[in-house]
């Protein structure tokens, strides 16, 4: 048995025990790491640390603990009731409002992981406090970000698009941002129907249900009910200086993501630190909301996944993909790699990888290219609901008084379908036509 082969069956038995043993999966992906880095890739101590994914690291600590001491402070709870004002009490438009955000900051060239970094927590505050459904919040955000994603300025399309002219390849950004758009749209207004949107019209703040009850994500602190009406305290919309320089901290780091071009993770944990410097009453449990053990799965994944890539496994099975002498055959398997590979690491990275490993099977002519390169890019980032990818986890680190197990599970089921199905979807709408 090839090496290869072998990093591919311990991942899918990572699965299964982690899966049927409640074992964090991420301690297994380390131990795994070590084991078939050292026995079958022949690296060291530092090569396998190589993989470990230290910016994620300090992103998912650095954002959760922000937004920790932004709830202890009461600062979320300001936002979630200033939003809601904002749709005017209209809870059914949340989700959608959260969509809109993270697609129009990835359109303008933030990278994904960031935009869905600033946003989620907001998010999964709203849905946690309104009684909307965590998978539905968390699933649009991510797929609100990856609707925009592809526009010719951002940070995908950029890369998608160079990569084309730089191998002299006909390709079309317009078509490429379309086909993203259109697919997460639709795949949105699926999800909204399937997870009970529907059923959110007609509910607005100022509704029973979204007190002490369904809705309460925060123990139903800060409301109190009138008859029928729910009204917020008056010191739940008094902007304390805390929560003032909270707000402020938030559009710096906005500000210093997007225009600054700087960490997401370190922007935010400096921010942390210096709010909890001055008001330490605040922050004193913080610390202790910090997502450790999603912190745990997410790294220990992406450094298993990193040692795969070291000892060629990805390279290997595009190679042999490649080689298949039925060339649309080829272009589904090319898509299903892309969606497998991407579901466990950065959808940046495997689309700056597979591309080029798809342009000799590109050059022959035979299949459509603006059709292949929307399909296999597409296929590669909607399955960014994954816990295991960088939009899943921090989605996942995000949620708010919700099973964190449970919705883990909610979302590896979710990302396996549409890890399953979208690549097979995409390579029937965009490459079997021959676009």
């Amino acid at each position: 048995m090839s090496a290869e082969l072998l990093s591919i069956l311990v991942l899918a038995v990572l699965f299964v025990v982690g899966t049927t043993r409640s074992v964090n999966m991420g301690a297994l992906a380390f131990a795994a790491a070590f084991g078939v880095g050292t026995l079958a890739a022949g690296l060291d101590a530092d090569g396998i640390f190589a993989g470990f994914p230290g910016d994620l690291f300090v992103v998912l600590v650095g954002v959760t603990y922000f937004f920790a001491i932004a709830r202890a402070n009461g600062t979320t709870d300001w936002l979630v009731h200033a939003g809601i004002r904002l749709v005017r009490g209209r809870i059914a438009l949340i989700p959608w409002v959260m969509f809109t955000v993270t697609g129009v900051l990835t359109a303008i060239g933030a990278v994904s992981p960031a935009a869905v970094a600033i946003v989620a927590p907001l998010a999964m505050g709203f849905a946690a406090r309104y009684g909307i459904k965590p998978l539905l919040m968390g699933a649009l955000v991510v797929h609100g970000a990856q609707a925009g994603g592809f526009s010719p300025i951002s940070i995908y399309g950029s890369t998608v698009n160079g990569i084309l002219e730089r191998e002299g390849l006909p390709g079309s950004p317009v078509a490429l941002f379309l086909a993203s758009l259109f697919a997460n749209l639709a795949i949105a207004a699926l999800l909204f129907v399937a997870l009970g949107g529907l059923r959110l019209r007609g509910r607005d703040l100022g509704d029973e249900e979204t007190t002490d009850g369904e809705g309460g994500g925060s123990g139903g602190t800060g409301t109190t009910v009138t008859g029928t009406r729910a009204t917020p305290d008056a010191d739940l919309l008094r902007l304390t200086p805390a929560r003032i320089a909270t707000l402020v901290g938030l559009v710096a780091l906005v500000v210093a993501v997007l225009v600054f071009d700087l960490d997401a993770g370190l922007t935010a944990i400096t921010l942390a630190v210096l709010l909890a410097v001055i008001w330490p009453e605040d922050s004193k449990a913080a610390v202790a909301h910090i997502t450790w053990p999603t912190v745990l799965l997410i790294c220990g994944m992406l450094t298993y996944v990193a040692v795969l890539q070291e000892m060629g496994t990805i390279d290997w099975a595009g190679e042999h993909v490649g080689s298949i002498g039925i060339p649309l055959l080829a272009a589904l398997l090319f898509c299903y790699i892309g969606a497998v590979v991407s579901a466990f690491a950065s959808s940046v990275g495997i689309i700056g990888a597979l591309i080029p490993l798809a342009v000799p099977f590109l050059e022959q002519g035979e299949i459509g290219v603006v059709g292949m390169v929307a399909a296999l890019s597409v296929s590669a980032t909607v399955v960014d609901v994954s816990p295991f990818s960088t939009n899943g986890a921090l989605v996942l680190a995000a949620a708010e008084d919700t099973d964190r197990e449970r919705f883990f599970r909610q979302l590896m089921l979710y990302g396996g379908a549409v890890t399953a199905l979208a690549p097979l979807v995409f390579w029937l709408a965009l490459v079997v036509p021959g676009l």
